[in-house]
């Protein structure tokens, strides 16, 4: 990178047992967190021209052309949009495309914005999609979306690896363990190795507590350049200095090796152009809409071995207190998971790099790893943040 991108700005709209604290409509949430985000970036609305947004039909966000539809209700014109969606890894490819576009100055101030109210209006469904185009091969055979395609997955890698489901559990345990720490997380009770094996069984091998949470959820992101940064801005600013981003099916039955994602190919470029490797991280950052996602994740992203995740995050080694810290606000198994998480992996990675996490504020936390997953293990997009 030729010139310096900064995450200025964030803000996280505010949850109830996981609605909305205040009934809103995806817009209204949306606008509410572009202004908290300015103003902690000591910016206005009339600074930005540059606007990401995604929006999945009939679920998260509103109208068919989300680009179009936010600026027209925050009632600016931006000269740079971006409405790519490739699922829940669409916010890490948003600073990605953000970062590119402030570097080559066809935006100054760039708003990475998202609203989901999935939970209030009961808008997640396990029955799959309609059997159209692509679906056509899936659908008709019952499998449900997406956890059906997630634990085909989990039990490839359990027949090649040997991996079980006390190893898959360690992981939702020890996201809970880190939502304790956050009030702001939806779940904050107790939870074994036990609890997440005797609770119902969804789609084999993943269980009830293998599964991300269902919540509203809302949020923004302002970025800029170094140089735009306003006096007025309430927190130390958090720089971009790499990422990747990779595609490698749509459907399950398009996926090459069950037991592998793309985060192989976007994990490597993002380390590759900010200059770090695997121990340069104190926290990590990574999508965890079913246990067997993190652990996949970890393989692919090189923290271990092809087949060893499952032994890597056992007796606690990614809770408080482990020697691998993630998903330190709880995760979307714990959290929240508003349809699309990715954008708030971003926020506990800036919170982390801050020091403004809380009681869950790692001891230090000067350079994060965000990996975001899409899809049915289809997408990923990664970033690397740092204090400097």
């Amino acid at each position: 990178m030729t010139r310096d991108v900064v995450i200025a700005g964030i803000a996280e709209a505010e949850l109830a047992n996981g609605h909305f604290a205040e009934p809103a409509s995806v817009l209204e949430v949306q606008a509410r967190c572009v202004s908290r985000a300015l103003a902690d970036a000591g910016l206005t609305l009339p600074d930005v021209d540059g606007v990401l947004v995604a929006g999945l039909w009939g679920m998260p966000g509103a109208g068919t052309l989300m680009p179009l539809t936010l600026p027209e209700y925050l009632g600016i014109k931006p000269r740079f949009v971006d409405g790519t969606n490739i699922g829940g890894s669409a916010f890490e490819a948003h600073v990605a495309h953000a970062a590119m576009a402030i570097e080559r100055g066809y935006c100054d101030v760039a708003v990475i914005t998202y609203g989901s109210d999935q939970r209030s209006a009961k808008g997640r469904s396990l029955a799959g999609r309609p059997p159209h185009l692509n679906m056509q091969f899936d659908t008709p055979f019952g499998l449900l979306t997406p956890i059906g395609s997630y634990a085909l997955a989990a039990h490839r890698h359990m027949h090649e690896y040997g991996t079980t489901s006390e190893q898959l559990a360690e992981i939702a345990v020890s996201a809970r363990n880190w939502a304790k720490k956050n009030p702001a997380a939806m779940k904050r009770d107790d939870l074994s190795v036990d609890d997440v094996l005797s609770s119902t069984m969804v789609s084999d091998p993943l269980h009830k507590f293998d599964a991300c949470l269902v919540t509203d959820g809302g949020g923004a992101i302002v970025m800029t350049s170094p140089d735009k940064l306003s006096a007025r801005a309430k927190q130390r600013s958090v720089y971009v200095r790499g990422y990747g981003e990779a595609v490698s099916h749509w459907t399950i039955n398009g996926m090459t090796d069950l037991t592998t994602t793309s985060a192989a190919v976007s994990g490597p470029a993002a380390m590759s152009m900010a200059g770090v490797t695997h121990d340069d991280f104190d926290v990590v950052e990574i999508y965890d809409s079913f246990t067997i996602t993190v652990l996949l994740t970890l393989e692919a992203l090189g923290f271990c071995k092809r087949g060893e995740g499952g032994a890597f995050v056992e007796n606690g080694r990614l809770g408080p207190g482990g020697e691998f810290p993630i998903n330190t606000n709880g995760g979307g198994l714990s959290c929240s998971h508003p349809g699309m998480y990715g954008m708030f992996l971003l926020f506990e990675a800036v919170r982390q790099i801050r020091g403004d996490a809380g009681e869950r504020q790692l001891p230090k936390a000067t350079t994060a790893l965000v990996n975001g997953t899409g899809g049915n293990l289809s997408s990923t997009a990664t970033c690397v943040l740092s204090n400097r």
